[in-house]
Order: C-alpha cells, then sequence, then structure tokens
C-alpha cells in the first residue's frame, strides 16, 4: 500500500522520519526509519535514503507500507534450485510470489530470497534482477552471481538471444498446431497492455501441446520481451489464459503460466539449458489433456 501525504507548515523543519510518523497514522518513527532504509520512501518523486533528512512545507512524501500477508519469509524445497555453477543459479519461481522487491515489500519475494541464498554460501554480493516473471506467473529465473556475470546476461536478454520456452493453459482450441502473433505492444491502461498502434513491436510463436473440448496446453516462445507479450498476445486471438482476469482468462487458482525452459551462454561461452517442472493444479490440469497431433 502507498501512503501520499503533504508536509504541512506545522512540520516544516522536521526531519524526515518525524514527519512521517505526524503525517501516517499507525506508522511510527521506528517503522518509517525501516521504510527509508530499505528504499521504501520518496520525497517529492526522489528516492531518499536519510531518516534525518529535513523537509519543508509543500514537501509530498510517499511511503511503501507492507502488505497484510505478505511479512513471512520465502521457503522453497531444494529442488527449485535449479541449476548453479561459478557465475549464476537458477530457481523455479513459485506463482503468487513477487521476483523482486516493493516499496512495500523485501522479505518474502525471490530477490530476496536469493540474496539470503548468496550469502549462506559466503557470496556477498545482492541478488540482482536482470529479468523478470509477473507474480502470478511462475518458472525458470536467472540470477548472477557477480557484476560481470549480470552484464553477461543483461547483454544476452537485450539482444534477445537467450531462448526462453513457456507453457500456458488456456480457454478453447487454436485451429493450427503452430502458428504466430505480432503487432506492436503498448499500455492501454493500468497494469494492461494492448496491441495498439505506435506500441513496440513484438512476436511470440506459439504451439499446441495438448487439448480438450475446452482447454488447451499452449508452448510460447516469445522472439521479443515486451511487457505481459504472451498474455496479450493470446487474449488477442481469443485464448486467455485461465486465471489471467487482467485479460478475460477464466477463473482458477492461479494464473496458468509457466517459464519451462530458458537456454543461454556463460561467460565461457558454454551454453545451457535449464528446466523447469510444472506442479499442483497446472500439472494436473495439463496432464489430463489429449496430445496434440504432429
Amino acid at each position: 500500500m502507498i501512503i501520499r501525504k503533504a508536509v504541512t507548515k506545522e512540520q516544516n523543519g522536521c526531519r524526515l522520519d518525524d514527519a512521517i510518523a505526524i503525517l501516517c497514522n499507525g506508522v511510527s518513527k521506528s517503522e518509517a526509519r525501516r521504510i527509508i532504509d530499505r528504499g521504501g520512501c520518496t520525497v517529492n518523486v526522489a528516492l531518499v535514503r536519510v531518516a534525518s533528512r529535513s523537509v519543508k512545507a509543500g514537501d509530498i512524501i510517499e511511503i511503501g507500507i507492507m502488505e497484510t500477508g505478505r511479512f513471512e519469509e520465502l521457503h522453497l524445497p531444494p529442488e527449485a534450485l535449479l541449476y548453479e555453477d561459478g557465475e549464476l543459479i537458477a530457481v523455479n519461481k513459485p506463482a503468487g510470489i513477487n521476483s523482486q522487491r516493493t516499496p512495500y515489500q523485501l522479505k518474502g519475494t525471490l530477490e530476496y530470497w536469493v540474496t539470503e541464498y548468496f550469502k549462506a554460501g559466503g557470496n556477498s554480493e545482492p541478488a540482482r534482477v536482470v529479468h523478470r516473471l509477473d507474480r502470478g506467473t511462475s518458472g525458470a529465473m536467472l540470477f548472477p552471481k557477480s557484476r560481470s556475470a549480470a552484464a553477461c546476461l543483461s547483454r544476452q536478454f537485450q539482444e534477445g538471444t537467450i531462448e526462453k520456452h513457456y507453457l500456458a493453459l488456456v480457454s478453447g482450441c487454436p485451429e493450427q498446431r503452430n502458428w504466430k502473433v505480432g503487432g506492436p505492444i503498448g499500455k492501454v491502461g493500468p497494469a494492461r497492455y494492448g496491441i495498439v498502434d505506435g506500441g513496440k513491436p513484438s512476436e511470440t510463436e506459439f504451439t499446441t501441446v495438448a487439448s480438450s473440448a475446452t482447454h488447451s496446453l499452449i508452448e510460447a516462445r516469445p522472439l521479443t520481451g515486451r511487457t505481459h507479450q504472451i498474455r496479450v498476445h493470446l487474449a488477442s486471438v481469443g485464448l486467455p489464459i485461465l486465471g489471467d482476469s487482467t485479460y478475460g482468462g477464466a477463473e482458477a487458482t492461479r494464473m496458468m503460466l509457466h517459464c519451462s525452459a530458458m537456454t543461454f551462454l556463460t561467460g565461457a561461452q558454454k551454453t545451457v539449458t535449464v528446466t523447469a517442472p510444472l506442479g499442483g493444479e497446472f500439472d494436473r490440469i495439463a496432464a489430463a489433456l489429449t496430445t496434440a497431433p504432429e
């Protein structure tokens, strides 16, 4: 939750943490300091990490408050660690957790879990988020162990040389086994994207893996990396992902989108493919479908 307050003349010249405690009901001075320390406070849109900074009348303070239920540590089973070498680790992200920290959440994110994993192994480097999965999406994520490894992976993501494969459960049955969707993607509303004039070029290849009378398991290979790309492209052809209410998907226990495999190069130019197995309800529904003919 984001709280936005304007500094009044009564707080003119106050310390930032004191002003927050006065203006924001239920936020103590010590909690204000914790929010500031973790990067959850801005003054006039600029991030501020100094609690003793003075504020003046008219300043706009925004703070992020931890959401109820997101204070818990993230506990992953050993099998969630898909791959590890001297440069990076690959983790099978569960659905329903954030890939990276937000102004209102640190613990309970995959970024925090990876940072703690690195510390336990004697690596003081922070978790660098070089790519993301939506909160509702599960599957493979890569985390470099050093600045140089991060630069190597970031370059591959920017150049589009990392091969990514996703699995999606959708409502409906495609008319063909293999097809492609393109069209420029742009923002059409708060946290919502669509194919629009003036958007960024995008392209995704799709293959029907299995189907029933009402649902299909689709493999998606994004050739570009736009926000919500697979979700937008499937919805645009009348195949919304189950659980994706933003784009018209039928109700489900989660959004049924999973990054199943990624292929990339290490700094030593070794080709590595990591695969992330399905689990839970996603796996159960997918296993009940009939394999599509060649």
